[in-house]
């Protein structure tokens, strides 16, 4: 990867701040690097996938170090709750994360099979759901949101279907399950809700995006196992900005697509490697109100990243 490094701060608890031009033509550049491998503030094991409030403030959950922290939007640490330990409060693999439109924060326990509810300042609420295949119980819970009608889309790896839950912890109803057939999943790893409603699937076993109504009903999909524009392999992470746009990380090609809401591609950036701008086991994504991209990367142990180029 060609690339001219501007300038390098490393500041406290991890966070390196840089301007990089990754290529002549890539459609987004690197802006800095969120952490580094470690426990401690700041830092990160596993990187699984983001919210972002209403400051602007953003949310990342962690599988190995159990917990959410918290960064301003200058990228430096702000706080942390969760972790491991035996109370409500802590918990074991958070992986999904979404914040309710009173500021409630939703947490979904991918090794226990509960969601946890709690204050914008991380004071534990409420615990619902468990591990299981019943109705609202859940297994593998991945990346998380909230739709326009206020309900939590909940995808599970463990049982390949979407859980949906109000915001008192109630079950709802459940769309999906397994297989390869239009509105059948294998291994579903984010559900994304946009402006309209709709909610896209990242269905990571079957290499492709799927889009259903709020109701769960199938609309359409797109990509085919592959390396080409358009093509996936492994979906993963998958974020929609303030257009509808739809942005998609795969963990087999290590590498950020962007589609708008038909799923016509538009442009795709990264590759596997260390340096900025190159990914590894590539998580979770989302976009803020200014169109800056977040990205887990995950074997890297940290969090990138990148705004529009030409934007400042």
């Amino acid at each position: 990867m060609a690339a001219v490094l501007v300038v390098v701060i490393v500041a406290a608890g991890g966070s390196i701040y840089a301007v990089m031009q990754m290529s002549p033509n890539a459609p987004y550049e690197y802006v800095r690097s969120i952490g580094q491998r470690g426990s401690q503030e700041g830092q990160f094991q596993y990187v699984e996938d983001f919210a972002i409030d209403s400051r602007g403030y953003l949310y990342v959950t962690d599988a190995l170090n159990s917990n959410v922290q918290v960064f301003r939007s200058d990228g430096t640490f702000d706080s942390s709750f969760a972790g491991k330990g035996p109370g409500d409060e802590h918990m074991a693999k958070p992986e999904g994360i979404a914040i309710a439109p009173d500021g409630h924060i939703f947490v979904a326990d991918s090794l226990s099979g509960v969601i946890k509810k709690f204050t914008s300042e991380g004071a534990h609420v409420l615990t619902f759901s468990g591990l299981g295949d019943q109705p609202g119980k859940t297994s593998e819970s991945e990346f998380t949101d909230f739709g326009t009608n206020g309900l939590l889309y909940v995808p599970e790896a463990g049982n390949n279907r979407i859980s949906v839950f109000n915001q008192a912890g109630e079950f709802q109803f459940t769309f999906g399950g397994y297989g390869s057939e239009d509105g059948e999943l294998n291994r579903p790893e984010a559900a994304k809700c946009n402006s309209q409603g709709l909610v896209f699937v990242s269905d990571l076993g079957n290499h492709r995006v799927q889009v259903f109504s709020a109701e769960g009903e199938f609309i359409r999909k797109w990509g085919t196992e592959g390396h080409e524009p358009g093509q996936f392999r492994k979906p993963s992470g998958l974020a929609i900005d303030r257009d509808d746009n739809v942005y998609v990380c795969e963990i087999g090609n290590n590498r950020v697509q962007k589609f708008d809401k038909d799923g016509t591609f538009i442009c795709m950036w990264g590759s596997q490697g260390k340096d900025p701008g190159e990914f590894g086991n590539l998580h979770g994504i989302i976009v803020d109100g200014d169109g800056n991209v977040y990205v887990a990367d995950t074997a890297n142990h940290r969090v990138q990243m990148f705004r529009p180029r030409g934007e400042k």
